[in-house]
């Protein structure tokens, strides 16, 4: 049979901007073309989104899609982090509602096997639709402005693939109120339909709690009554898995969701990371690819990463990141470390990869004989005191009080005398093995001391992975501060010690001027 080629006169693609209408695969309802590609764009007002919906949906079939398919989506075409889905077969796509007031869709086919086609129709500014990806926000018909009356909006929130649970956050809310939400009313359910478990039904001025799924499917249901309104509502939506975690763990590693894959647009996602107190994070940037900075601004205005000081966006901010960049480690100053990914709305990139190690809180001072280590036994109340040593094993910490501790002679447990700078210094290494299972996992922090000045310091030289985080950090300046008296105890301990010493030398000689003043006399 002869390739059915596209005929001149056939249309196929284009622009779309009226505020509703409806498209098709050339020559529908007869068989589409071989080696055909249409691309249409649906441009509505701004600030209007786009519901869009399928008719008669019949492709060619393969479980990949790879010969003939439709893809939607979610802004311009060909930008991977817009892709809502590609689809082939005959089980049509689900009604989509784009994020703005832009969506693309594309049809290929390839020079075999030619089915029937499909057609669509969209219109601008309806509400409820399918929602899919791991990010996007809801609002109710015409916000901020009051809502239509009569009004019914459902919107299915979920992929058919499964995903972690989803969690649903209402930014402002203002309905309709009364006795039983019987008039205007928000309600949520646990799965793609009202037949699923309720979660909820809202109304009133009181914002809808943090609201979480089960399962990767959550339905939206806004209903208004004959008269009387109000603003209405902004939602924002994340699925918990890929983008929204706590993270407990003395170390761990985290990444942009999808990667090493492009991560989608119109994302905010944020990863938490909450240690003991006393505890610090050090973040480590294995691999960094956003898009790029402003033109304009030279800022990070587009797609960024930001790290701040505590759980929430209000703490210090620790740096702002986009492009491909390599990038110094990291330090908060507190035990909890917030980082969030924003994406906008297109120029999706590979994303980052990133580990984090908790940088253990501890004292180590020194005199001109020996080191002082002093850690909270709260802050490695798992471990056993053998857990915990200076360069050797036999070296191993005691408890005493509510503390971990290892005193030691610089003649013992692995010491070493160096020349750093043109100075003597005493090194050794401090040795914590979080070792579980099969799974080893030993920190090793470097100790130092300058005999002559009695300074010591610690850094930590191995945490999540050695082989790929070269970079060191000098933690005793925070580590000081946070010490407070103990700190004040320990050094006047040094003090007395070298005290005593100075003291016995003085007896020793007073001892021997006797000793030599009797023999004379004898």
């Amino acid at each position: 049979s002869h390739p059915l080629l596209c005929p001149p006169g056939i249309k196929c693609g284009g622009v779309l901007s009226a505020p509703s209408g409806n498209f098709s695969s050339p020559n529908f309802p007869g068989p589409y073309p071989y080696e055909t590609e249409c691309t249409w764009l649906i441009v509505v007002a701004e600030g209007s989104s786009v519901l869009l919906s399928f008719n008669h949906f019949e492709l060619e079939y393969h479980a990949a899609c790879a010969y003939d398919y439709l893809q939607v989506y979610n802004g311009a075409a060909r930008d991977r982090g817009n892709l809502l889905g590609t689809f082939c077969g005959r089980s049509p796509p689900p009604p989509f509602s784009s994020a703005w007031h832009v969506m693309a869709v594309i049809f290929r086919s390839d020079r075999h096997v030619a089915k029937r086609g499909f057609t669509a129709a969209y219109r601008k500014d309806a509400c409820g639709g399918q929602l899919t990806g791991l990010s996007g926000e809801i609002t109710s018909p015409r916000y901020p402005e009051s809502y239509p009356n009569d009004a019914e909006c459902r919107w299915s929130i979920g992929e058919g693939g499964g995903g972690g649970p989803l969690t649903l956050v209402f930014a402002d809310f203002q309905v309709e109120g009364g006795q039983g939400c019987d008039f205007d009313y928000v309600a949520l359910f646990d799965g793609p339909t009202t037949a699923a478990p309720g979660l909820g039904r809202y109304c009133g001025s009181a914002r809808p709690p943090r609201t979480v799924s089960s399962a990767s499917h959550l339905l939206i249901l806004f209903k208004s009554d004959f008269n009387i309104g109000g603003r209405g509502f902004k939602a924002h939506f994340y699925s918990a898995g890929e983008c929204q975690e706590v993270f407990t763990a003395v170390k761990g590693n985290l990444s942009s969701p999808r990667y090493p894959s492009f991560y989608p647009n119109n994302l905010k996602c944020q990863w938490s990371i909450q240690l003991p107190p006393g505890y610090r994070v050090k973040v480590f940037f294995l691999d960094m690819e956003l898009e790029g900075r402003s033109s304009l601004t030279g800022g990070c205005d587009y797609d960024h990463l930001a790290a701040f000081d505590g759980s929430t966006e209000n703490g210090s901010l620790l740096g702002r990141w986009c492009g491909r960049e390599s990038l110094a480690p990291v330090t908060s100053r507190s035990n909890q470390l917030l980082l969030v990914l924003h994406t906008d709305r297109n120029t999706a990139k590979k994303g980052f990869s990133i580990a984090y190690v908790g940088v253990v809180p501890m004292n180590v001072s020194c005199t001109r004989t020996d080191f002082h280590i002093q850690i909270p036994v709260q802050s490695l109340a798992q471990l056993e005191r053998n857990r915990i040593y200076l360069g050797t094993p036999s070296c191993a910490a005691q408890v005493v009080g509510r503390h971990f501790r290892i005193h030691t002679r610089f003649d013992t447990c692995g010491t070493e005398s160096q020349k750093r700078n043109n100075t003597s210094v005493i090194v050794s290494t401090l040795y914590i093995d979080f070792s579980a299972g099969d799974q080893e996992d030993i920190h090793q922090y470097e100790v130092q001391c300058e005999p002559k000045k009695k300074e010591a310091s610690v850094t930590l030289i191995a945490g999540p992975d050695p082989a790929r985080l070269s970079q060191a950090e000098n933690l005793v300046d925070a580590q000081q501060r946070e010490g407070g008296a103990t700190d004040t105890r320990e050094i006047k301990s040094q003090d007395t010690s070298d005290i005593v010493f100075i003291s016995i030398c003085i007896l020793a000689g007073l001892l021997m001027v006797i000793a030599v003043v009797g023999l004379v006399l004898l």
